[in-house]
């Protein structure tokens, strides 16, 4: 976080700590977690007692903020990828804290890690382990006097600590909400984001990763086996951007200059169609070749004259410019059932869910499972 705030509001939300009812609330937010679109925190990559976290803290919100409306676990995961990747290379305890503790860099105004202006120290070193200048702490990456002002006892344990993942999460959603955002409002969420980082690219980044999660709340149930890790693995990318020549058995990546309608690859880190489908099958240990056209002759072709009602989910399909030449293939997407696929589709849009028919040049499929 890289904006303070003080005042009389730091008594009142001070004040609020002390009537907290958190071990309440953390058992509901966990209990709800398996109503909330049957999320896999593994699929989500998320760790799952960060996910927990995040629960609670969407769910206190309003205790401290009673006109909030729209908190969810998303946007706080959101924030939490960018600023620590979800506290990655630490341990969380059960009643979450996190070891060892995350700290950015010294704000000493040298230019590393990329501040500019002094901030000297407000903890005494308590909390960044520094007593000359401030750092940033914990998974959300608070300044120690933001904490200060916003920190609260997530879990309950009578402790305030940006180093605990429930008292961090929840204090990062009251410092979102504001007075009493309508984050269900586009606008009012990217207006939130802003404050946390006055930088719209982080905004952006941000939000991608919201979509992302609100997307995994929004997909078919994936069958068992192969077929499953495949299609599981495919409906943990959405959100992610189209990337020409991006990603690959190794997940996302930048790709290559240029496609057809100028996007550079070399500025996206994300997929395109085949890199998508050479990662999702990468996780049931099948390498497939790099393009569409290649990945048609990898295992049992389906024709298009089969109809779509010869394929199963899991399988591959395809679309071309001549439905029985293969090397006219300029798109490939996974099968998920109910004539929907998931893909990459093309510059400028996401990792997302598509009707087959979505596309005119249906070619048919391959089977590899």
């Amino acid at each position: 976080m890289r904006k303070t705030r003080a005042g009389c509001l730091v008594v009142l939300l001070l004040a609020l700590a002390a009537c907290c009812t958190a071990p309440v609330l953390l058992v509901a937010a966990a209990s709800r977690s398996a109503g909330q679109g049957q999320v896999d925190a593994a699929a989500a990559g998320i760790p799952a007692r960060m996910l927990t976290a995040y629960l609670t803290g969407a769910s206190q919100v309003t205790i401290y903020v009673p006109g909030c409306r729209g908190m969810r676990w998303q946007i706080l995961a959101g924030i939490a990828r960018v600023e620590s990747d979800h506290g990655a290379g630490r341990q969380i305890t059960p009643n979450g804290d996190i070891t060892p503790p995350i700290t950015g860099p010294r704000l000493d105004g040298s230019g590393a890690g990329g501040n500019t202006t002094a901030i000297p120290d407000t903890d005494g070193g308590t909390w960044d382990g520094d007593a000359a200048y401030e750092r940033a702490v914990g998974p959300f990456q608070f300044l120690p006097e933001t904490f200060r002002a916003y920190g609260k006892d997530g879990n309950g344990d009578g402790t305030i600590s940006p180093h605990n993942a429930d008292d961090a999460a929840t204090a990062a959603a009251v410092y979102l909400c504001g007075n009493g955002r309508d984050l269900t409002d586009r606008e009012q969420l990217r207006a939130a984001i802003h404050t946390y980082n006055q930088s719209w690219a982080y905004v952006d980044d941000v939000i991608s990763g919201i979509d992302r999660y609100d997307a995994l709340e929004n997909t078919p149930n994936a069958p068992t086996g192969n077929a499953g890790v495949v299609i599981q693995a495919a409906l943990a990318q959405q959100g992610l951007p189209y990337s020409w020549g991006g990603g690959g058995p190794d997940g996302p990546s930048t790709g290559i200059c240029c496609s057809p309608g100028g996007q550079d690859g070399r500025a996206v880190t994300g997929f395109d169609c085949s890199g998508l489908t050479q990662y999702a099958y990468a996780k049931a240990g099948i390498n497939l070749p790099r393009t569409a056209a290649e990945q048609a002759g990898a295992g049992q072709r389906i024709p298009a004259s089969a109809g779509i009602s010869a394929l199963q989910p899991g399988d591959l399909i395809f679309y071309g410019y001549s439905p029985t030449a293969d090397s006219t293939i300029h798109h490939v997407g996974i099968y998920l059932g109910d004539g929907q696929m998931i893909n990459a589709p093309r510059p400028g849009k996401p990792v997302r869910i598509d009707p087959i028919n979505a596309m005119p040049d249906y070619a048919g499929g391959t089977r590899l499972l």
